[in-house]
């Protein structure tokens, strides 16, 4: 394959969506991609075992996408397999009033993987920068200290947001934590396609929501607010991948590619076992051989 880590990875401000473009440069058939995550995806599960024999470090793997980008679908594609005792799927809805009655981060910490573990945010924290930044109204429900009106969300109001997720993420990255960060990046007209198929195919029927239809018409403050987040919150130990996501074979490919990349580059390891329990194992096979 003719593509790596580099052409998906953002890991500073310098940030331009743009440059990002929403189906991959190269061509590839659907059977070449297949095989590609194929071969990634029994690595994962392999590695997955390993991580979770370790218990050092868990692996945090957040999507966030515009609706019918395929993210639901390439989250089965890629982790399908994997021992569902080492790994989690955390679907963020819009928050309950229990969760309003705390910090914005407060229901996604709770969330985290705990060392060993694969987890897996759809949505994140990332909404409280996206969705809630194109609809400053949403607020009002938070109840926060200095925001009377849609109004009051400033600049300034955005950025101590933002601070807030690169001090967190930090935190977790600095507790063994390893954070991927994708953004499923999906074409207007694209986009388009996939809500009329939703329509049109009475299989598809229950997939549509009439509010992704009245959110398209945001979608270039969907796709201003992503570039902001993006550009707010890379960093070497949490970066972001955009994705692209017209083909979703490709998107599945490229997402296993890098997950697999990722856990092999933590590398984790068995435990190697004390004398004591090596003798404990040997005493223990001759009592059942014994039988």
């Amino acid at each position: 394959m003719s593509f790596t880590s580099a052409d998906f990875r953002v890991t500073s401000s310098s940030f331009s969506l743009k440059d990002h473009p929403t189906e991959l440069k190269a061509h590839f058939s659907k059977d070449e991609l297949k095989k590609l995550l194929d071969a990634d995806r029994a690595r994962i599960i392999d590695l997955q075992d390993r991580l979770y024999a370790e218990k050092k470090r868990s692996l945090l793997l957040i999507f966030q996408a515009m609706d019918a980008a395929g993210k639901d679908s390439c989250i089965d594609h890629v982790l399908s397999g994997v021992n569902p005792q080492g790994c989690s799927v955390t679907g963020f809805k819009q928050p309950s009033s229990e969760e309003l009655g705390h910090d914005f981060l407060w229901r996604h910490a709770k969330a985290v993987p705990a060392r060993g573990m694969i987890g897996v945010h759809s949505r994140s924290h990332y909404e409280e920068v996206l969705v809630v930044k194109v609809h400053p109204e949403y607020l009002m429900g938070q109840n926060l200290p200095g925001i009377n009106g849609p109004k009051d969300a400033t600049a300034a109001f955005w950025e101590k947001r933002y601070a807030s997720i690169r001090g967190w993420e930090e935190h977790l990255a600095n507790n063994g934590v390893v954070i991927m960060k994708f953004f499923l990046h999906v074409g207007k007209k694209e986009q388009k396609k996939r809500l009329l198929e939703r329509i049109d195919d009475p299989k598809k029927n229950w997939k549509f929501n009439l509010g992704d239809a009245a959110e398209r018409q945001h979608f270039e403050a969907y796709m201003k607010a992503y570039e902001e987040a993006i550009a707010a919150t890379a960093a070497p130990h949490a970066p972001w991948f955009v994705v692209p996501a017209d083909e979703q074979w490709e998107s599945r490919a490229v997402v296993g590619d890098l997950v697999r990349e990722q856990l092999e580059a933590m590398d984790p390891q068995v435990p190697v076992l004390s004398a004591k329990t090596r003798t404990e194992l040997a005493e223990a096979k001759k009592m059942l051989e014994a039988e």
